[in-house]
């Protein structure tokens, strides 16, 4: 098997389990200190990548935010902000997005073999356009960023991203922050959607660490015998 990248995944979801309100206005679930623990995990990462329903929905910057860590990042030779990578199907993404528009760093969208060319057409100004396969296969992809570079890849949503890299397997560790709110709407987009997952109850994951970050809580897993406790 081909080497791919240490791969974590990140997200925050309220009581119930949801990613995000039903009303198409921005649910906050995260804090100021939370926030900045996800900007030290951004900087300790050659990659970040979502899916490119979070690109249109949210339109992220997906840039490491205190300077200092930029500043640590460009002392080490590297770019301020990780490579930030994408996936999509239909290659519907406006190529004036901050994911494209923002940050001195690479893009990467990997779209499924049929819409390669239109993607191109499209994007290929602001990002490296990459044939992920028909549909785009997660592993194919994380051994292609393996190829490219990246050693540690922090995948940051949304439901769509992390059913895959968890069904298919490819995920060593998982940052949940719970947030202390309900949505109650089973409209709104769950942190993970059906599939056959690898734990189960024959085989539960591996709880590593809880901690309290003001009002919401992050319970850390380890998801394979690649985790690391640094």
């Amino acid at each position: 098997m081909a080497d791919r990248p240490y791969t974590l995944l990140s997200c925050g979801m309220s009581i119930d389990g949801y990613l995000d309100s039903a009303t198409g206005k921005r649910l906050v679930l995260s804090n100021d200190a939370d926030l900045d623990r996800v900007d030290a995990v951004r900087a300790d990462s050659d990659a970040i990548l979502v899916g490119a329903a979070t690109v249109r929905n949210d339109n992220p910057r997906l840039l490491v935010r205190a300077q200092a860590r930029r500043d640590e990042r460009v002392a080490r030779g590297l770019r301020p902000t990780p490579i930030k990578v994408t996936v999509t199907r239909r290659a519907q993404l406006d190529a004036c997005a901050n994911f494209f528009a923002t940050g001195n760093t690479e893009k990467l969208v990997y779209c499924a073999s049929a819409t390669v060319s239109e993607a191109r057409d499209r994007l290929g100004k602001v990002a490296t356009v990459v044939d992920g396969g028909q549909p785009v296969d997660m592993r194919r992809l994380s051994e292609d960023l393996h190829t490219r570079g990246v050693h540690r890849l922090m995948v940051e949503g949304g439901g769509t991203v992390h059913t895959q890299f968890l069904t298919d397997d490819l995920a060593d560790e998982l940052h949940l922050v719970v947030a202390p709110l309900f949505v109650g709407d089973s409209r709104a987009r769950r942190f993970v959607g059906d599939g056959r997952f690898p734990w189960n109850p024959d085989r539960r994951a591996t709880l590593a660490e809880v901690r309290r970050i003001g009002d919401v809580v992050l319970l850390r897993y380890a998801l394979s015998a690649r985790f690391r406790t640094d």
